[in-house]
């Protein structure tokens, strides 16, 4: 029997955003760092700052060890693909898209500061679990993490057995992001929160968005100028790519990618983003929140050391890479926690340290918008 909680989520036309009891700084971000991390652009989570999140400055070059995953957090989905229809921003096959008119530009520049880290790095930290209409829901204490308008103040499925982005269970112990994604399929939500922190003593949570996954989201996703759980206003869990689509052969989404904050365009985005951030320092040449940058046709595909960079690789011809966060390492995938193939023997962290800025064309993004926090929430 559903719970009456879940009812009542069911019968939601859409969530509420959180009430005005908490408000939105405008210079704010989780720009807090991994327990391994060492950047200079990542801000303390002492002082948040919802400019912008850093999720991905761990240097670690393992994947995540093979751990079996309790039933109820195992994802059973086919890949990020799955999440919402066809048509949605991210599945746009973008490999004949026209090139910005500043890609002359960006590139040359990026190319001289490089990817974060010096190279390009793959981390494997972020869990996606998969609720059903039997998982419990819960409510959670909003953090100074939790923004309004921007989040959702909603109860949460919590799957038994499952964990948080680079820990082992719910307790946020490293002080990381924390970030904390539910497919709640029975419902069409996705819920991804940052900084999530459950123990004995209760349920905390920074910025809750839940996505409704049964459409194809308008260009500008939840609301012009408003954030999500990561700092360009975009879904985390679609844009990771998983060991399942790897060993599968085919990942046919675009990826979720991270330059330091001194490489983003200041205070600038382009759609799919909707939002930018304040600790953005980057000039004019650098890429703004939202850019969506395309592997060349012609790069060597057979110089790659295995069968799962060359698939990583298809996909950025085909759907590129869109720039999400601030924070070190350049791609993310999903953790294989939970999935069934795993990335050991698959995929390494640096088996892409190849591809160079110059190796990628910036597709045209259209209207820059200057990033002034003042969101607004669509229906």
């Amino acid at each position: 029997m559903r719970s009456p909680g879940l009812l009542a989520l069911l019968t939601l036309g859409s969530l509420t955003a959180c009430d005005a009891s908490v408000t939105r700084p405008d210079a704010a971000s989780p720009d807090a760092p991994s327990p391994d991390a060492a950047s200079p652009d990542a801000a303390s989570p002492d002082a948040p700052s919802r400019d912008a999140p850093s999720h991905d400055t761990s240097t670690v070059d393992a994947p995540a060890p093979d751990i079996t995953a309790p039933d109820d957090a195992r994802a059973d989905a086919p890949g990020a693909s799955g999440y919402f229809p066809a048509g949605a921003p991210w599945m746009v096959d973008v490999s004949r898209a026209a090139l910005d008119s500043e890609s002359a530009a960006v590139i040359p520049w990026l190319d001289g500061q490089g990817f974060g880290l010096g190279r390009m790095q793959i981390d494997f930290s972020i869990e996606v679990l998969e609720a059903d209409a039997a998982t419990p829901l819960r409510s959670f204490t909003r953090t100074g993490d939790f923004f309004m308008p921007d989040c959702d103040f909603a109860p949460m499925p919590v799957p038994a057995g499952g964990a948080l982005e680079g820990e082992t269970g719910y307790a946020c112990l490293s002080d990381g992001d924390c970030h904390l994604l539910v497919m709640h399929r029975s419902t069409h939500r996705l819920y991804e929160m940052w900084r999530a922190n459950i123990t004995a003593a209760g349920f905390n949570g920074g910025c809750l968005a839940v996505w409704d996954t049964s459409r194809v989201p308008p260009p500008n996703g939840r609301g012009e100028q408003c954030t999500s759980a990561d700092a360009a206003g975009l879904p985390i869990a679609p844009l990771l790519f998983s060991a399942d689509e790897v060993a599968a052969g085919s990942i046919d989404h675009a990826i979720r990618f991270i330059l330091p904050n001194a490489r983003i365009r200041a205070r600038t985005y382009v759609h799919p983003a909707t939002h930018a951030t304040g600790a953005t320092t980057g000039p004019a040449a650098a890429p703004p929140y939202g850019a969506r940058l395309r592997l060349r046709a012609d790069y060597p595909l057979a110089s790659l050391p295995n069968e799962g960079a060359r698939v990583v690789a298809r996909a950025l011809q085909r759907y590129g890479m869109i720039l999400a966060d601030g924070g070190n390492v350049a791609l993310t995938a999903q953790s294989d926690r939970f999935t069934r193939a795993k990335w050991m023997g698959l995929l390494g962290s640096r088996d892409l340290q190849t591809l160079r800025p110059r190796d990628f064309a910036m597709v045209d993004g259209g209207t820059r918008f200057r990033f002034t926090g003042d969101c607004v929430r669509n229906p």
